[in-house]
């Protein structure tokens, strides 16, 4: 699969690019390799659907904040869909593109009905509701990315209609009130001569067609009460907030038209052995006072099980350790260690809180040792100014 272009680039606009900036930058690009000036074009075709990608996630400030944040990858992941809606993450066909985005486009083009040229019509297409969970996840699923199945109650196309509404294929016929445009005009007499307008017939409601006998089951709707089981995946990295797009898997639409999308919101487990900090994770591990004197060998716990790490001879209370590459993968790919964050683990000492006689009477001896009369004194006892030393 060829790599994706900056939807900046796409548009050909600058990063600080406003709404009606994107919007015109579209219009201009859509224009251009519209269908209609580039008929049997598979290229324009494709540059067509980019231009209308890019728009999707650029002229929504939500799904546009993320990409800024985490490029192509927070828009990607789920099934077909991304971090967005709508288009985000490719699969949608020239008729969503025509639905979704006609009005931009005025009376120059005829977005979104059927037939050929410039003589398309504006028909409008329903869409269904867009359905939000909420998908709780551990450090593991994080670390590794998860397949997800949800089983959803929801508005499913009716079986016996297939989501059309109309009781055969013979009930559903062109509206005689618009022929089959979606739209009706009007013309007035004003001060400044005869005005042309336009609005969405009343009769069909925009779609161009109307139900002469309407199916029995789902009273014309084309949607019923049902169930879907869904399955997603979840890429890994993903943190706190993050939503999922899973395109055409929310509410089925009325009378056959575009599903609405399901909207998986990401929620983070507590791990009471670490400490998220971006892609870092951080460990605090205690070491007897022992162990911090003399020094040695021990185990500190990681997301895929266990590592061991040496502690040196004089450790002191808030040195911080980096086992590299066994943090979280960053799902912009951004950071060390191919996009993998690391382990930071800060050495606490447990002094113990009582003494028996045996052990007071060694602490006596030692503390008549040269190296415990007069310790080596650190510059950098503060943990704090420790930890900030490490992140600078």
């Amino acid at each position: 699969m060829a790599e994706k272009r900056d939807y900046y680039e796409v548009l050909g606009i600058e990063k600080n690019a406003n709404a009606d900036e994107i919007k015109k930058a579209y219009r201009k690009t859509a224009l251009k390799y519209h269908p209609d000036r580039n008929p049997d074009n598979k290229e324009a075709e494709e540059k067509f659907k980019e231009a209308a990608e890019a728009y999707d996630v650029l002229s929504n400030p939500d799904k546009r904040a993320r990409y800024d944040q985490f490029g192509h990858a927070g828009m990607s992941g789920a099934a077909g869909g991304g971090f967005g809606g709508g288009f985000s993450g490719g699969g949608f066909s020239m008729e969503d593109i025509f639905s979704q985005f006609g009005d931009i486009f005025g009376g120059g083009f005829g977005f979104g009905g059927s037939g050929g040229g410039g003589g398309r019509t504006r028909q409008k297409v329903n869409r269904g509701s867009d359905i939000r969970v909420r998908v709780s996840l551990t450090l593991e699923e994080i670390a590794n990315g998860v397949t997800k199945k949800l089983k959803l109650n929801k508005n499913i196309a009716c079986d016996a209609c297939g989501g059309s509404g109309a009781k055969d294929a013979s009930s559903r016929v062109t509206c005689t009130n618009c022929n089959g445009s979606g739209v009706v005009f009007q013309v007035q007499n004003t001060f400044f001569g005869r005005m042309q307008s336009q609005s969405v017939c009343p009769v069909c409601g925009g779609q161009g067609t109307v139900i002469k006998d309407k199916c029995s089951k789902c009273s014309g709707e084309g949607v019923i009460k049902g169930s879907e089981v869904v399955e997603f995946t979840i890429p890994a990295g993903v943190a706190e907030g993050m939503m999922i797009t899973v395109s055409g898997k929310g509410n089925a639409a009325r009378q056959g038209g575009v599903n609405g999308d399901l909207l998986v919101v990401i929620e983070e487990q507590a791990d009471p052995r670490f400490i998220r900090d971006g892609a870092n994770l951080i460990h605090n591990l205690t070491i007897p006072v022992t162990t911090a004197l003399a020094g040695g060998e021990v185990e500190v716990p990681t997301i895929t099980g266990k590592a061991k790490i040496n502690i040196a001879a004089g450790t002191q209370a808030g040195k911080v350790l980096r086992l590299r590459g066994k943090g979280l993968p960053a799902i912009n790919s951004y950071g060390s260690h191919n996009g993998t964050g690391d382990l930071l683990v800060v050495v606490d000492i447990a002094i113990p809180s009582s003494l028996n006689s045996e052990e007071k009477e060694l602490v006596a001896k030692l503390a008549q040792m040269p190296h415990f009369r007069n310790p080596e004194k650190s510059s950098k006892q503060n943990i704090f100014e420790r930890m900030k030393d490490f992140f600078n």
